[in-house]
C-alpha cells in the first residue's frame, strides 16, 4: 500500500467525521467551544446614555454656569426627572443622564457650596465628554460573535450583556481510547518482568482536556482478535471517535487492523510518509471514526497532535482545525532529511528552536522537554544554525 503524504492523510482523516449536531447550552458550558451560528445583540448597550464619571449631569450650553444641584442618579435605577433651565444633577460612572443633560463635569473639576455648583477648572471642550451614548458598543440586532468563533471568556461576556444566557455551540464530541497490548499494566500497578505502565491514554486524555471532547478510558485490550474485536464494537456503541494505540504496525502480534476489520468497520488507509508515526491507520464503524494511532509514546504523541485534535477539534465545529504553522530560527544544525516528512522535536529558547539531541522514538524523556516539532518536508537539505525553520507548538 503507497504510503499517504501527511496532507493527505490529514484531509482523509477530517473527511471521516461528520461535524457534530448543534445545541444550545448555558453560556459557562460554551467555554472553550465554537459557536454553531451567529448570535447577535437582543438590546441595546448601553441601553441609555450613561456617564463616564462621577460628577454633575449638565447643559453644556449653560456653561459656565452657576447651576443649582436638583437631581441625583445612580447606576442601576430608573431614568431620572429632566432638567429644569440652570439645574444639574449629581451623578455616578454608569448612571443614566438625565433628560436634557448631555454633558458631565467630572467631581475633580467642580466646586459645590450647598446645592450651588461652579466650576472649579476649565470647562468641558464641547457637548458629550464623559458620556457613553446609548448604543455606542452596540445596538439590537448587531453581530456579537459569528458562527466558527471560538467561545472565549471576553465574547461569552459579550454574548451575556447581549441578552443571551444560553448560546449555540455543537455537541461535544465522544471520544474513547483503547490500550492494546499484552504487556501492558495500568499506570501505578506493579511491573513485573517486562511489564510496561500504559502511558498513552493518560497521555491523550490530557492532550485532549483543551478541546471540546467528552474522553472515556476504555481500558487495556490484550492482543487477541476477539477481545480486540469485542473493543471496537463496545466502544462503536458510545464514541463519535475511537482512538486505539499500539497493535498497528506488521509484527505478528499487531492484530489492531485486522480485529477492525473483523468488527465490521471500513478501512480507509493505513501507514503514512512520516517519521515518527508511519504505522498510522484510520477508518470508519458506524457512525464512529476510528484512528489508530502507534503504541510507541512518541510516535503517539505526535500523531495526536497532527490527527486526533484536529478531528475532534473538526467535530466540534471549528472552521481551521490543522495545526498552525509558524516560523522560528534554528539554534544548532539539522542533517538532510530522510524520504519522509520529519517531525523533530526542539525546544524553543526565546525566538530561536533548539533541536533536541535525542532522536530516538523511544525515548519519552527527551520528548517531555519538548515544546515544538520542527516540521522538516521529504529529502529536505541540511540546515545550519540561523536559517528558517517550519514548526508546530505542542506546548
Amino acid at each position: 500500500m503507497t504510503l499517504l503524504s501527511v496532507a493527505e492523510a490529514q484531509a482523509r482523516v477530517l473527511a471521516l467525521g461528520q461535524v457534530r449536531p448543534e445545541e444550545a447550552v448555558p453560556l459557562v458550558e460554551a467555554a472553550g467551544r465554537w459557536a454553531a451560528a451567529d448570535v447577535v445583540a437582543r438590546r441595546d448597550q448601553p441601553a441609555a446614555d450613561l456617564s463616564a464619571m462621577d460628577g454633575y449631569a449638565l447643559r453644556f450650553a449653560e456653561g459656565p454656569g452657576p447651576w443649582t444641584v436638583g437631581l441625583e442618579s445612580k447606576a442601576g435605577t430608573s431614568l431620572p426627572l429632566p432638567l429644569a433651565p440652570g439645574e444639574a444633577a449629581r451623578i455616578f460612572t454608569g448612571a443614566p443622564m438625565p433628560q436634557g443633560a448631555d454633558t458631565v463635569l467630572i467631581q475633580e473639576d467642580a466646586m459645590r457650596e450647598g446645592p450651588v455648583l461652579r466650576r472649579a477648572a476649565a470647562a468641558p471642550a464641547r457637548p458629550g465628554e464623559h458620556v457613553r451614548r446609548r448604543g455606542s458598543d452596540f445596538t439590537t440586532g448587531t453581530r456579537l460573535v459569528a458562527a466558527g468563533e471560538r467561545w472565549t471568556p471576553a465574547r461569552i461576556a459579550l454574548a451575556a450583556i447581549g441578552g443571551h444566557g444560553r448560546v449555540p455551540v455543537r455537541q461535544r464530541p465522544r471520544v474513547v481510547l483503547l490500550s492494546t497490548g499484552d504487556e501492558l499494566v495500568a499506570p501505578g500497578e506493579d511491573t513485573p518482568g517486562v511489564a510496561l505502565p500504559a502511558s498513552n491514554a493518560p497521555m491523550l486524555h490530557v492532550l485532549l482536556a483543551g478541546t471540546a471532547a467528552r474522553v472515556t478510558d476504555g481500558g487495556l485490550l490484550p492482543d487477541r482478535m476477539d477481545a480486540l474485536a469485542e473493543g471496537f464494537r463496545r466502544a462503536g456503541e458510545q464514541a463519535d471517535v475511537i482512538v486505539t494505540t499500539g497493535g498497528v504496525s506488521v509484527g505478528d502480534h499487531d492484530l489492531v487492523r485486522p480485529a477492525f476489520m473483523a468488527a465490521g468497520a471500513a478501512l480507509d488507509f493505513w501507514r503514512v510518509a512520516m517519521r515518527p508515526g508511519k504505522p498510522l491507520m484510520a477508518g470508519r464503524l458506524g457512525d464512529a471514526v476510528v484512528l489508530g494511532l502507534p503504541g510507541n509514546p512518541v510516535s503517539a504523541l505526535v500523531t495526536a497532535h497532527l490527527f486526533l485534535r484536529p478531528l475532534v477539534d473538526h467535530l466540534a465545529g471549528c472552521p481551521m482545525p490543522l495545526p498552525t504553522i509558524s516560523r522560528a530560527i534554528l539554534a544548532a544544525p539539522l542533517p538532510v532529511s530522510g524520504g519522509r516528512a520529519e517531525y523533530v522535536r526542539g525546544r524553543m529558547e526565546g525566538e530561536r528552536v533548539q533541536p533536541l539531541r535525542e532522536r530516538d522514538s523511544a525515548v519519552l524523556l527527551a520528548t517531555a522537554a519538548a515544546d515544538v516539532l520542527i516540521v522538516r518536508p521529504p529529502h529536505a537539505s541540511a540546515l545550519a544554525p540561523g536559517e528558517s525553520v517550519d514548526i508546530v507548538r505542542i506546548a
